[in-house]
Order: C-alpha cells, then sequence, then structure tokens
C-alpha cells in the first residue's frame, strides 16, 4: 500500500556533506528523513522558493525528455529500503502504459518539485513501518 507524503522539511548545511529533507503524512502523523546530497537538496529548495533558473538544470531536463518523448510524469514513489538506502520511483504513463523508472528518492523529489503544483509523493507502508 502506498501513502501520500510530502516534503515538510529542507535542511540545507554548509559544514555536513549529507543534507537532509523531511516527508510528512499527509492524512497522518508519521513522518522521517531522507538524507540527500547538496546538489539535489539545493535544487529542491530552490523550487519550493519559486527561483527558476533561466537555462535548464538535470532536473528540468530529465522532465523535458520525459514530456517531448510523449510521456506525462505522474507521480513519485518511496518504494523501498535495503540496507540503510532508500529506493525509488518515477512513474510516467506514456500512450496508456505506466513505466516506472529506478532512481535515487532525491532526484525523484527534486523532478516532483519542478512541477506545478509538485507531482504526488508516495511512500510504501512497509518503508514507513521499518522507519517508524
Amino acid at each position: 500500500m502506498l501513502v501520500r507524503m510530502e516534503l515538510s522539511r529542507i535542511i540545507i548545511s554548509e559544514i555536513n556533506e549529507q543534507q537532509v529533507i523531511t516527508l510528512d503524512e499527509v492524512d497522518g502523523d508519521r513522518s522521517f528523513p531522507i538524507l540527500i546530497g547538496i546538489f539535489e537538496a539545493t535544487c529542491i529548495d530552490r523550487r519550493v522558493k519559486g527561483d527558476v533558473p533561466p537555462r535548464p538544470l538535470t532536473h528540468d531536463l530529465i522532465r523535458n525528455s520525459i514530456e517531448e518523448m510523449g510521456g506525462e510524469v505522474q507521480d513519485v514513489v518511496v518504494s523501498s529500503l535495503l540496507d540503510h538506502t532508500y529506493y525509488a520511483n518515477i512513474r510516467v504513463r506514456n500512450e496508456g502504459e505506466l513505466i516506472e523508472i529506478d532512481s535515487r528518492p532525491s532526484d525523484a523529489i527534486a523532478l516532483a518539485m519542478h512541477f506545478d503544483p509538485p507531482l504526488p509523493i508516495y511512500v510504501s507502508d512497509d518503508v514507513l513501518s521499518e522507519v517508524s
């Protein structure tokens, strides 16, 4: 079962290598942090603040490529947690077929923030149970 989540917090630290984003359950009280890199954290932070760069960056390129090939990004799913590593999928609908693209959660969430409104973010209930 998938649980709808929303990005609730971005912590960017200039002295730490890892940055933190927090996802909160939309219709509940569960939440959990994900450690991400500085590039993904600043991309997410920029989009949340409405700061759109004049030229496409990496996540813009991914979005534009999918759309130019006729796909529609539907949502992102944090699907599993193995050996302290989260795994995610970007779900794309193309010609009636749902395609799941393997992704790091940080890139999937950054891509979700590149839409207005942001794409839905889901987390597997198994992952939430494991991190709670």
